[in-house]
């Protein structure tokens, strides 16, 4: 059955505002009654100093919940999932009443769930408070979305759904998924990996990335006729997009600079982002290096190195390397070789070094023997009195 489209019009333009008054006074006042503010925990996301990731940690709730900003949600991205979800999002309230009163009628005539009316900041409620699908459930979803309303702006709004939108095991919000399952941020999604991003939440088990693709193809395939049909893109826009394929696969987020990472995660007390000053190739490079010597050391049984390059002008740090092998469980890998205590004379040589390259006493081919000497009476000795060597 098909409501009247001329009697619904007339219903809409005739009670449209006194719908609006109400579901924001009842909504005022249950905000000063039961207050009702988001707590959301993140992944932290350590950045290099072109804000390419680093490192990622999983949440607090073991979820891989990347934060995305404003800016990173792209105009394309933006039109296709309003178009899905929520297409007078920048108009209603937090809820719309038409679309709910229309959803109502129908389940009512029919006697079971036959269309939803959730708003995107509805479904932001429910995301932050699961609760079962009840009409008195829905209600109080209802009002807590008119709350959300009065606190944040529809960017903020929209910026919340997009973090916490479940794409499939422990994956949560858009910027996750599109590292997981993508390997890039969010602003590089084509037309046809952003279309198969916002039809995962709906059924994020039956259509799991990298699980059920050719379910996910179809899926996708038919909202992308649905654009065309509403001349949301064009043609050629559409059609490049379903010939796009579904390489589409689970991959493993990002674990470099290690000791770094998990040293300003500590520092940051979880922070969503921490940016750095890293030079991404350069870590490599280090990396590569530090490797290497300390496999050609391994016959002296010298074991380890750490390497810390600075910025001789901005006195930025550029490449951070806390051991040879982070992995390595047998030479202390997880050992942060930069921070760890050491005795001061050590801390002195390569400034002695340093003085002495400077003054010609010696060049960076010399062999200084480490052997006790004696100073017109002086030894220098180690705390325990003993010569180490």
């Amino acid at each position: 059955m098909k409501f009247p489209e001329r009697l619904w019009n007339k219903v809409k333009r005739s009670r449209f505002a006194r719908t609006l008054a109400v579901l924001l006074a009842v909504g005022a006042g249950l905000d000063l009654l039961f207050p009702f503010r988001p707590d959301i925990s993140y992944s932290t996301e350590v950045l290099d100093r072109n804000g390419e990731m680093l490192h990622a940690f999983l949440s607090p709730d073991d979820k891989w919940r990347l934060y995305a900003e404003a800016e990173e949600i792209t105009p394309l991205l933006r039109q296709a999932l309003l178009f899905k979800e929520d297409r007078y999002f920048y108009v209603h309230p937090g809820i719309n009443p038409f679309s709910a009163g229309r959803a109502l009628f129908r389940n009512l005539l029919t006697g079971r769930r036959t269309s939803g009316a959730s708003t995107i900041t509805m479904q932001v409620v429910r995301l932050l408070r699961p609760a079962g699908r009840t009409y008195a459930n829905k209600a109080i979803e209802m009002l807590r979305a008119v709350q959300l309303e009065l606190h944040y702006s529809k960017s903020e709004i929209l910026c919340m759904y997009l973090n916490l939108v479940p794409y499939g095991g422990n994956i949560e919000g858009i910027k996750a998924a599109s590292a997981s399952y993508f390997g890039k941020p969010p602003a590089l999604l084509s037309l046809a990996e952003i279309a198969a991003l916002t039809v995962v939440p709906n059924r994020p088990s039956s259509l799991r990335p990298g699980q059920k693709n050719e379910d996910l193809l179809r899926e996708r395939n038919k909202w992308l006729l649905r654009m065309r049909d509403s001349r949301l893109f064009d043609n050629r826009t559409i059609r490049d997009a379903l010939a796009e394929p579904m390489d589409i696969f689970r991959r493993d987020l990002r674990k470099e600079a290690p000791h770094l990472s998990l040293r300003l995660r500590k520092e940051g007390q979880n922070a969503p982002v921490v940016r750095t000053t890293l030079v991404r190739q350069k870590q490599h490079t280090v990396e590569g290096l530090v490797r290497s010597y300390a496999e050609r050391l391994k016959s002296m049984r010298i074991h380890n190195a750490a390497v810390l390059v600075v910025d001789n002008e901005s006195m930025e740090v550029v490449a951070y390397v806390g051991s040879a092998d982070f992995n390595d469980p047998f030479d202390g890998g997880q050992v942060d070789g930069i921070r760890a205590v050491r005795s001061p004379g050590s801390t002195l040589k390569p400034l002695l070094y340093a003085t002495a390259f400077d003054r010609g006493l010696i060049t960076p081919m010399s062999v200084i023997n480490d052997v006790p000497v004696n100073f017109s009476g002086y030894e220098p000795e180690n705390f325990d009195r003993k010569f180490n060597g």
